[in-house]
């Protein structure tokens, strides 16, 4: 990466700091696959006593953490119940129907959050055979692609209740749910109580290079373990890599803050180009916005990209831009100034 060129494509995109290296040179490590990585356990009970829960699984990826969670609560044939903007719908290879053989029943929310009556209506009664039976409902915290949007707690509570009504169990996506915590000064261990399993990742917001928790009981995590080697994530001396997490939760959480108030800045910003129409209402680190009507988003990327400016399209009409650990107060004046500059 050129040191001039700002990246607003994801917060994936940041690299760790010099602290956090140093953390991992210096890691004790074991064979992991053999439960032997001191550093990994080390990780696994910090992230379970923060949220309260029995225990944990250090994953490569978030999509395995998801996948591995599907799995442990579905048979094939089942069927889940997500929002239409859902990660585990739009952007894990179709690893539902492909690895548990399960449905997607998608709700129409808004943002990528729905109402628990909505869900009322999607759940199948049981006693007909010839439906696919609802077993699991998913979450995500903060949206993805509903622009870094937080969760209502108590809407949450209320499809807690219906999940237990209808014997469904209950999944939080929280790839992003320390933006969500921070953003809203909650407790994590409202969730861990809440949620029958929790996927967190790393490697986002937190800024480590790579790695994803998957939060829940004991029971639950002893089958997460043969699943995540069934998938292929049984990993060795991956203490390295476990050290960077236990450096992320202990230094950059916080911080994320900072990067909610620049998302905000940004958004100020792209409100005034006479090229955006509307941005979206900001909680977090995600900004998406849509162009006028007859402005050419590839052009308007191309301008950006002219000044060493990236950020990406996400379909539908719609551009986003996200702040993360590598993006400063220097960057996000340069950002505001070309914007500025690219008047129509």
């Amino acid at each position: 990466m050129k040191k001039t060129e700002i990246n607003l494509i994801s917060d994936t995109i940041t690299r760790p700091t010099k602290e956090m290296l140093s953390c991992m040179m210096e890691a004790e490590v074991g064979d992991d696959v053999f439960n032997s990585d001191p550093t990994v356990i080390q990780l696994q009970k910090k992230i379970s006593t923060m949220f309260g829960t029995e225990s944990a699984l250090f994953f490569p990826s978030g999509t395995m953490a998801n996948q591995t969670a599907i799995k442990l609560h579905t048979q094939p044939s089942d069927q889940l119940i997500c929002d239409k903007y859902s990660h585990v719908y739009n952007y894990e290879s179709g690893g539902a129907s492909f690895h548990s053989g399960v449905s997607c029943k998608l709700i129409d929310g808004n943002r990528g959050m729905f109402k628990a009556d909505q869900l009322k209506g999607m759940i199948h009664d049981p006693d007909k055979y010839y439906l696919p039976t609802t077993r699991l409902v998913v979450v995500e915290n903060t949206t993805n692609k509903g622009g870094g949007a937080c969760w209502d707690y108590e809407e949450l509570v209320r499809i807690k209740n219906i999940c237990e009504e209808n014997n469904l169990s209950y999944h939080l996506d929280g790839a992003r749910i320390f933006n969500a915590l921070v953003a809203k000064n909650e407790d994590p261990k409202s969730y861990g109580n809440l949620f029958d399993t929790i996927s967190i990742c790393l490697s986002k917001g937190l800024g480590a290079p790579i790695g994803s928790l998957l939060l829940s009981s004991e029971e639950n995590i002893q089958r997460a373990i043969r699943i995540r080697k069934l998938f292929g994530g049984g990993m060795r001396q991956v203490g390295y890599l476990a050290a960077a997490g236990i450096y992320a939760l202990d230094h950059h959480v916080e911080r994320l803050k900072e990067d909610h108030e620049r998302a905000a800045v940004l958004g100020k910003a792209l409100e005034s180009s006479n090229w955006v129409d509307k941005v979206e209402p900001i909680e977090t680190n995600i900004v998406i916005f849509q162009l006028k009507e007859g402005c050419d988003e590839n052009i308007f990327i191309q301008l950006l990209e002219k000044h060493q400016i990236k950020m990406i399209s996400m379909g539908e009409g719609k551009l986003r831009v996200v702040t993360h650990l590598d993006f400063n107060d220097q960057m996000l004046d340069r950002v505001l100034n070309v914007l500025k500059r690219i008047e129509r």
